[in-house]
């Protein structure tokens, strides 16, 4: 079986930055942590790839912008870049910049994969987004969001995002 880790914009302007919460800054020794194990697990091999939310200095202008008015992920700033704690794991993986809560790039991305685990934010827009867009397009792939690897904008939007995907015939760990 193939395996590919899809995690999905651990930047800093979702961990500490301005749409920080302290729930994503718990996340990231256990996303650290699952990379980790994934490298020693010699039965199973795991690939990564990494989702960066990526703004223009006009993101207020648009209509995401309008909707969330706090300039976040402004491409080449501190909160743009992937964590530091993760930022290692990026140099063995593929990398997709997204103007939007969707990346439509995975579906070709993981097409040869048999199974994809997402973590990451937030769990309510940017992980449920993908989450389903990929369920869409593969029905009888095994998607798994690993919840205890995710944050959403406030846990309960994270608790509703989970059920919400659970409901979507995605599978929750």
């Amino acid at each position: 079986m193939t395996q590919a880790y899809i995690i999905i914009d651990m930047q800093n302007d979702f961990i500490d930055g301005s749409l920080g919460t302290p729930e994503a800054q718990a996340i990231v020794p256990h996303v650290e942590a699952k990379i980790v194990a994934s490298k020693k697990d010699t039965d199973q091999e795991t690939d990564l790839i990494f989702t960066q939310d990526t703004h223009d200095s006009d993101y207020l202008e648009t209509q995401e912008g309008q909707k969330l008015p706090i300039a976040n992920c402004i491409k080449d700033t501190r909160g743009w870049r992937i964590c530091k704690q993760l930022l290692p794991y990026t140099l063995m993986a593929e990398i997709f910049e997204k103007p939007s809560f969707g990346c439509p790039a995975l579906v070709e991305e993981v097409k040869d994969y048999d199974r994809l685990v997402l973590m990451g934010l937030c769990t309510d827009i940017c992980v449920i987004s993908n989450a389903i867009l990929l369920k869409a397009h593969y029905p009888e792939k095994e998607i798994v969001v690993d919840s205890s690897c995710c944050a959403g904008s406030t846990p309960e939007a994270h608790d509703m995002a989970l059920k919400i995907m659970q409901s979507c015939q995605i599978d929750i760990v």
